[in-house]
């Protein structure tokens, strides 16, 4: 039992140090109302930049997937990153057509910048503070989670 529990913190250590990133300013998220109602995701446009629009924050936006959030989402959205093994709940399948349909794109921003605590999700989802005053990194992550659904919400793969 007491082997266990070390694999298991030391799993836990390795998603927080995959999921750590450079400290804010001491700067809080700024406060957001919460989405009104669930809209239907807009069709993502695939680009050199691998799915994370042709923003100004497309590229640093492509570099914190990788490093971030890929650890528990995976490289292909479907919630099997290398941390996911230990995490319960398991982190959010992107390709999944019936979330995609329910969350809206304001709710997504919230979640990318304040964890998933702070919107009633797992708190297994860590905050980015760091991101708040980045609002086209944070736009090239959303465009990014909506990619993962091309094609599955009926929008022929464009």
């Amino acid at each position: 039992m007491g082997r266990a529990w070390s694999v298991v913190l030391g799993m836990a250590s390795l998603v927080l140090l995959a999921c750590s990133k450079p400290e804010d300013s001491g700067n809080a998220a700024p406060a957001a109302a919460p989405p009104s109602q669930a809209t239907q995701a807009p069709a993502a446009t695939a680009t050199a930049n691998g799915d994370f629009g042709d923003g100004p924050g497309a590229a640093q936006a492509e570099t914190i997937f990788k490093t971030r959030c890929s650890t528990c989402h995976g490289m292909e959205g479907k919630g099997n990153g290398p941390a996911s093994i230990t995490l319960n709940p398991k982190p959010r399948n992107y390709t999944d057509v019936a979330w995609q349909k329910s969350v809206t794109d304001d709710h997504i921003l919230e979640i990318i910048v304040k964890g998933g605590a702070a919107v009633g999700k797992s708190p297994l989802m860590p905050p980015n503070p760091d991101l708040a005053d980045k609002p086209e990194v944070v736009a090239a992550l959303m465009h990014k989670v909506r990619s993962f659904a091309k094609g599955a919400l009926g929008d022929g793969g464009k």
